[in-house]
């Protein structure tokens, strides 16, 4: 009945001009054929595509037929024949049909898709839609543009696979499809470089902007989110595989190294509404920073670049893009950040960076960023790492820009661990300058006593909370006894007797204070929880405590008590550090009025 109606309509319209079919004409012709494939005449409507005389007929309406027909072979099973006859009446519009209208059609499919069926349908519509666009005359660019955005927008909001088995398994299709999209963006990037050889002044920009624009987002997606490590196991990494076809693309089109050195600003980003500028400006910020990963750290076409730019070179060119990465909170661009600063630095020679690179924004931005990263994430693995590359990006430094980051650090971590790390850096400093040969200004003279003004003080006097802040001030009191015994007063090439007495006053008796009335008000919270807990039925009373300014999840009374004691040990020790540095004070001052 079906392929009546069809054979019908198609002997009606074979003797009608092209121009004069009508709206209705289509709509019999679409229903009819979608009628034939849901009954199961595929074999027969390809009969009626194929047949010369319904060339005309089938260049006009055959788009109608794509909805249908992709509907119908995801229904047919892989083996089933009448999957077959639809995947060739596909390839058959394909060749015949009004490749202007097709392309709309087959667009409008991708674009209906959601879900687990995204990758099929791109996957089944790639080849159609590539001859398709391959056979168009005018606006090709636009239409290859419109195709690849069109994918790429569909793609972006699957998950991406992440761990090993999740790569191997390949759920959605993602990986496979992804390195599809490019094998289809080829002929097009083959055609554009050919127009380019034939003529150096070579001005149609339409088709490399479109291209670059699909870079662009491939590297934000799936690559930014991508594990790009090689992986034991699996012998080719679909996204390796994906990124050096990427490359590859921006190479040939001669816009690799001008996107790596030149700071190149896509044409896009002009647009009048001001949010969309910014969130374009982001999105390439974030692409810019993956192409930087595969270069420098995943080495993906690191041949095509001329061995001339020096380690310190390059590390300014990827300081933005590290930012980039380290503002994140996602682990793989955070991982992908750190792996690119340290990449970096390795190149580096210790003590070769000069300060005047502290000048750039970035070189005071990143280390800032990285400190976040150390105090803030919560995976334990980039904690650490961030803590290396921190203390790789201190050495690299000449004195004078180790001695500029150092009270940098201190003014803007905030954080008392991470300031008594910078304290630690700085002791080490000063012993090489008291310890070599030649003398280094900055960690010795009146250099170093700006320097100890900013460490050797509490930040609130008497008030600190001296638990929040112990690292620091234990590392401050180690500097201090550091000082102390290696510099003698006849010596003073650290300055630090000069300025015993700002020190005392600025540092040790704030510090006597306020340990005794932190260990007053401990005590007094200690013997005021025993009491309660007699007063209690039972031990197991579950409270609140605020220590270190900070509410404690509800604990027992006795592991409230635990907590107390432990604050009054860090108590304990800081004084007794502290008694040792007076004493020491003491015993030398006595021993110079005593020469005298």
């Amino acid at each position: 009945m079906a392929v009546d109606e069809l054979q019908a309509i198609v002997q009606r319209c074979q003797i009608l001009e092209e121009a004069d079919f009508k709206g209705e004409d289509f709509n019999l012709f679409q229903v009819a054929g979608q009628k034939c494939l849901e009954d199961g005449y595929a074999a027969q409507l390809l009969e009626v595509i194929q047949n010369e005389k319904n060339k005309v007929i089938i260049k006009n309406m055959g788009w109608n037929l794509i909805s249908p027909l992709v509907r119908c072979i995801f229904m047919y099973k892989q083996e089933d024949d009448k999957r077959e006859h639809c995947l060739k009446i596909l390839d058959q519009l394909a060749q015949l049909c009004n490749p202007k209208e097709l392309v709309l059609s087959l667009l409008e499919q991708i674009e209906q898709t959601s879900g687990e069926q995204v990758c099929q349908t791109v996957m089944l519509l790639l080849q159609p839609l590539q001859t398709v666009l391959l056979k168009l005359q005018n606006k090709k660019a636009y239409s290859v543009g419109l195709s690849l955005a069109m994918i790429m927008n569909q793609l972006t909001p699957l998950p991406v696979p992440y761990t090993k088995q999740q790569i191997e398994e390949d759920k959605l299709g993602l990986c496979q499809c992804c390195n599809a999209v490019v094998d289809f963006a080829k002929p097009f990037v083959s055609e554009l470089v050919k127009n380019m050889e034939k003529s150096s002044e070579y001005n149609d920009m339409e088709l490399k902007e479109e291209l670059l624009k699909f870079c662009m987002k491939s590297l934000k997606y799936p690559l930014l989110t991508a594990q790009l490590e090689q992986l034991e196991g699996i012998a080719e990494h679909p996204f390796r595989h994906f990124a050096a076809k990427i490359i590859d693309v921006l190479w040939d089109i001669r816009e690799l190294i001008p996107l790596v050195f030149l700071r190149r600003k896509d044409k896009s980003l002009h647009w009048e509404n001001q949010e969309f500028a910014e969130m374009e400006q982001k999105n390439s910020a974030d692409s810019l920073a993956c192409l930087s990963y595969l270069i420098f750290v995943q080495h993906f076409g690191i041949h095509c670049f001329p061995m001339v730019f020096s380690p310190s070179y390059l590390l300014q060119c990827n300081m933005t893009h590290i930012g980039v990465l380290l503002k994140r909170t996602e682990e793989s661009m955070l991982s992908k950040g750190l792996d690119l600063f340290e990449s970096c630095l390795l190149r580096m020679e210790d003590n070769s960076l000069l300060h005047q690179y502290l000048e750039f924004r970035t070189f005071i931005n990143v280390p800032q960023d990285l400190v976040k990263v150390m105090t803030l994430c919560p995976i334990e693995h980039l904690r650490k790492k961030s803590l290396n590359i921190l203390q790789l990006f201190i050495d690299k430094f000449d004195a004078e820009g180790k001695y500029t980051l150092f009270r940098c650090l201190l003014k803007t971590s905030n954080h008392a661990g991470v300031e008594g790390y910078i304290i630690k850096n700085i002791k080490d400093q000063i012993h090489l300058s008291l310890t070599k040969a030649c003398d280094n200004v900055w960690f010795t003279g009146h250099h170093l006593i700006s320097l100890l003004d900013l460490v050797l003080m509490l930040p609130e006097g008497a008030e600190t909370d001296l638990l929040q802040n112990s690292d620091r001030i234990m590392a401050s009191l180690n500097l201090l006894r550091y000082l102390v015994i290696k510099d003698c007063e006849s010596d003073n090439q650290t300055g630090v007797w000069t300025t015993l007495a700002k020190i005392e006053q600025n540092f040790l008796k704030p510090l006597h204070v306020g340990l005794n009335m932190s260990k007053a008000h401990y005590e007094a919270e200690i013997k005021n929880k025993k009491e309660n807990r007699k007063e209690a039925h039972s031990s197991n009373t579950v409270c609140s405590v605020t220590v270190g300014g900070e509410k404690m999840p509800a604990m027992t009374t006795e592991m409230q008590l635990q907590v107390l004691h432990s604050a009054l040990f860090t108590f304990d020790l800081i004084e007794s550090v502290l008694a040792r540095v007076e004493e020491l004070i003491e015993v030398k001052i006595k021993a110079v009025m005593d020469e005298h």
